[in-house]
């Protein structure tokens, strides 16, 4: 380890200081925060469910495309809280229950047992239940009487496309366009993949045609539907319903990290960033309603922070993702031009890679957790600590559309950041225009 009075560093940090006691400690601490719906669109759109059913306790589950991750996963969270508050609304007592998170593409720790993890491992359930109601999906298996849903509704694109040319609002049972991830058994219900729950089953599996916001989901559960459970798929269909406004930023302010989490990032930032709130001007309040500040009001840590995405978009040849050599000579710029001499990088790139990042950027720092600390935090922890790092820092650089450089814009701006440390990204070696992110001031 390098002494923090050590001006720079020349070798790559490894971050293995922190004890498996403590972190089971801090893991523990953070932790203890018959269907009447087989004609769905019926002609009539008759209500099949009573006034006084409709006040029961019902159940809004979802799921996404496989291949997608981690933080796109958590932008869909967003438009399904919405929906259960516009449901809500309307009287009805809706639960959102939230969707075990495993066997993500992005999660390539081979020798982990990554399916079946709970929310709370890297969210505050405390915080998220300020916003809109939400379980695990494990208190609603004990609360539903077992591993039963009764209703799927596999969301689809329209075969067709836009109707000569124009976009609207529709929904439509339609036939499934894509084969079913969905057999029945020879009980009669329908198996799927249920997110590692091997003893999860369906009653019924319907496929619709959906093009709109979130919101255009709710008449159909209101009066449609009658039954208790009924669960999205495919949710990322839906679009947002109130994008970068009130409602939309409500719910991302409450997605507050889980407490261990930001404790480690913490601890990272002061051993080895010479970074505390104190300094920085980023002191952080556990109610996250309470969260507000004058914009621009935050310094950061005294390192400029990194998020180099590679694999999937390097092998798409994305011309607005640099080289290695050309994403080294920018960070050399942005350190030189805002006089920091440490530099944080959160980055998927290989074995192959990495080695030579760190000889041409040696006095590169990264959260790199041993074997024991890694089997607590998952790969999602660690994804989690490196975007609590670089949200922290004094100046923040990422890569173009990707999700993981869009949540740490978000923490930023929560943190009251100047956008303009914030919105930035690399340009590709050759990109002719290099437009920056788009800011996306927060709303109280």
């Amino acid at each position: 380890r390098r002494n923090m009075a050590c001006s720079k560093f020349n070798i790559q940090v490894v971050y293995t200081s922190f004890c498996v006691f403590f972190l089971s400690f801090l893991v523990v601490f953070s932790l203890l925060e018959t269907i009447a719906c087989d004609n769905v669109f019926s002609a009539s759109q008759t209500p099949s469910i009573s006034v006084a059913a409709a006040k029961e306790l019902r159940y809004l589950l979802y799921d996404i495309n496989p291949p997608e991750g981690f933080n796109l996963r958590r932008d869909v969270y967003i438009r399904m809280a919405s929906l259960v508050k516009t449901l809500r609304k309307e009287g009805d007592d809706w639960v959102l229950v939230l969707p075990p998170w495993g066997r993500l593409y992005h999660w390539q720790s081979p020798d982990l047992h990554q399916i079946r993890i709970p929310w709370g491992e890297f969210f505050s359930l405390t915080s998220l239940q300020v916003n809109v109601p939400v379980i695990e999906y494990e208190e609603f298996i004990a609360e539903n009487g077992g591993p039963f849903i009764d209703q799927v509704l596999v969301l689809q694109n329209y075969a067709e496309g836009w109707t000569d040319g124009k976009w609207e609002e529709k929904l439509d049972e339609r036939p499934c366009i894509e084969k079913l991830m969905y057999s029945k058994d020879k009980q009669g219900y329908y198996r799927g993949w249920f997110w590692g729950y091997e003893e999860t089953r369906a009653r019924n599996v319907t496929c619709i045609s959906a093009q709109g916001h979130a919101s255009i989901m709710a008449p159909v559960l209101q009066k449609n539907i009658s039954a208790v459970s009924v669960m999205l798929d495919r949710a990322e269909t839906l679009l947002h319903d109130h994008y970068a406004g009130k409602d939309y930023w409500d719910t991302r302010r409450s997605m507050v990290f889980a407490k261990h989490l930001r404790l480690i990032g913490d601890a990272f930032r002061a051993k080895y960033l010479n970074s505390t709130d104190d300094r920085d001007h980023t002191t952080y309040n556990e109610d996250w309603t309470r969260m507000k500040a004058k914009p621009g009001s935050a310094r950061g840590g005294p390192y400029l922070g990194v998020h180099l995405r590679r694999k999937d978009f390097i092998w798409g040849h994305r011309d607005d993702v640099p080289s290695l050599k050309g994403a080294v000579k920018k960070i050399r710029s942005l350190m030189k031009k805002h006089k920091l001499d440490t530099v944080f990088v959160a980055t998927d790139a290989d074995g192959e890679e990495l080695k030579e990042l760190n000889r041409m950027l040696p006095d590169m720092v990264r959260f790199e957790p041993s074997k024991e600390d890694l089997e607590l935090l998952k790969d999602g922890g660690v994804a989690i600590i490196d975007q609590w790092i670089c949200a922290h820092a004094r100046f923040f650089i990422g890569t173009s559309v990707s999700t993981f450089s869009f949540r740490i814009h978000e923490e930023r701006e929560i943190l009251n950041f100047d956008p303009k440390t914030t919105y930035n990204r690399f340009c590709g070696d050759s990109e002719k225009q290099c437009e920056q992110p788009t800011h996306w001031k927060i709303v109280y």
